[in-house]
Formats: structure tokens, sequence, C-alpha cells
């Protein structure tokens, strides 16, 4: 879609994914599970802490203060382990966007940079990563479990480097 702004400047730079909307989860399944186990046994902690006398001994405030403070981190290790769970990457022909504790959402037309982040051979555990900068310095970074939208995000690193090398 063309809009008069376009006629001013340089050409946008367009992508059009093999299909459209592509998405997939953000985070491998392994490492949904690691996240669990490991906010499984911070909860365990705390219970064995509460439950020992440990964060309730002392006195009126300082008492519930101890309880409280752990309380309140479980509770955010609680929603960023819900947000890993069910994040998700979307790839349209106009924009890439990822719900997690905050939706991310970057416009193709926009992109100067992208770099495809890996771990060799650990993909399976730590998502590969598309670190993205627009024209006007804006980042983000986008996360994607599924061969397929790595190979997108492969194609689209390739077509925008092509596109805004200097000719």
């Amino acid at each position: 879609m063309s809009t008069p702004l376009d006629q001013l400047g340089p050409p946008p730079f367009r992508f059009q994914p093999a299909r459209s909307p592509m998405v997939c989860r953000a985070f491998s399944l392994p490492f949904c599970a690691l996240a669990v186990l490991i906010v499984g046994y911070c909860v365990y902690w705390v219970y064995a802490l509460w439950s020992s006398g440990q964060l309730t001994s002392g006195s009126g405030q300082a008492m519930a203060s101890g309880l409280n403070w752990a309380l309140a981190a479980l509770a955010l290790m609680a929603y960023t382990l819900w947000c890993i769970l069910t994040s998700i990457t979307t790839l349209t022909g106009s924009h890439l966007e990822q719900t997690f504790v905050w939706n991310k959402k970057l416009e193709l037309r926009e992109l100067a940079y992208v770099k495809l982040i890996r771990v060799p051979g650990l993909d399976w555990l730590i998502a590969p990563r598309l670190y993205c900068r627009t024209l006007l310095g804006k980042f983000a970074v986008f996360y994607a479990a599924d061969q397929q939208m790595i190979a997108e995000f492969e194609r689209l690193r390739d077509e925008l480097s092509a596109f805004r090398r200097i000719r």
C-alpha cells in the first residue's frame, strides 16, 4: 500500500513472507519447561522458608515484610513465566510483532538493519532471535522457535541487506 509520503524519498523496503501471516511460538518447549522448573523450585523454596519460620521470624512489620517481598518476587516470576509460555511471534508483509511482557511491533518498511543471533547447536533450547533496528534508530529483538520462521528471518536479513546496499 503506497502513501503520499512514499513519493518524497527512496522507496521503502518491502518483504513478503512465504505465507502471511506467519505465526510461531517465541520460545522452544524445552526452554518453557526449564522456566517452569525454575519458577516451581522458587515457589517450593519460598514455601520451605515460610514453613520453617524463616520468613516470619520477628514481630509486627518486620515479620510481614520478608513474606511480602518473597510473594512479590514470586508474582513477578509467575507473570514472566506466563508471558514466556504464551509469547508468539508474527511476521506479515507489513510488520513483525511479538507478544511478551512488553509487546513489540516494527514496520518492515522502516527496517534499516537486522541480524540473526543464534547459539550454534542450541536452537532447540535457546530460541534464535532477530535483532532489528529502524531508520530512526529504534530497535527490538524478536524470538522464534520455529524453523520455518527462522528461515524467513534469514531471507528477510538477506533481502534487507541487498536492498540497503549502496548502489
